[in-house]
């Protein structure tokens, strides 16, 4: 499906368009900026969303097994309602490709658009902060046990057995660090979004 973001120009209305398949199976997710506001379509249903109705934003990195460089935006309602926007799209059973140019481009336009409509939304990124507080203490747990087994294995003279220690815990710190790195709860305002969270 390649890039499937699209922008038209002054004589169409100023639209600027973004799609993504979530899966294999099921149609595209579909989104565009009109005059109107974020227009949205999701299989059956569909919608379009004023600017000053969007009441929040959320933007994460969300690494997945198939895609280790996948960002998420979680766009909110006033009235109740969520659609999550990708950075990833599946084109076979064994790829699933970025989208990072399209991707971007679509969430800073959308973030001008309720900008210029005088949004007061909420804008956040990365994790929430009780959710990143237990991420926290689970690694913290995880550290110290790992400490434990390190210094055993010394002590016992089991040298294979602190190279593979190492080893895991180098590449356990360079996969989890960054998602925890870039997660880092904050907030942040229209004119200013956080390069962690966006390809």
């Amino acid at each position: 499906m390649g890039s499937m973001i699209g922008m038209r120009g002054a004589e169409a209305g100023s639209a600027t368009s973004y799609a993504y398949k979530a899966s294999l199976i099921g149609s595209a997710h579909r989104f565009e900026l009109t005059e109107q506001g974020l227009s949205w379509q999701n299989g059956g249903r569909s919608g379009l969303w004023r600017y000053d109705e969007i009441s929040a934003i959320r933007l994460s990195f969300r690494p997945v097994s198939m895609q280790q460089h996948r960002f998420r935006a979680d766009v909110s309602r006033t009235d109740g309602g969520r659609i999550a926007i990708l950075s990833t799209s599946w084109q076979t059973a064994a790829l699933m490709a970025p989208q990072d140019n399209g991707f971007r481009d679509f969430i800073v336009e959308l973030h001008a658009r309720m900008a210029r409509a005088g949004s007061r939304a909420e804008l956040t990124a990365g994790l929430g902060r009780r959710t990143y507080a237990a991420v926290l203490a689970f690694l913290a747990v995880l550290a110290v046990a790992m400490a434990g087994l390190l210094i055993r294995a010394l002590l016992t003279g089991e040298f294979a057995g602190v190279l593979f220690i190492v080893g895991f815990a180098a590449l356990f710190a360079w996969q989890v660090g960054g998602f925890v790195r870039r997660n880092q709860p904050q907030s942040y305002s229209f004119d200013q979004l956080p390069r962690s969270v966006l390809p």
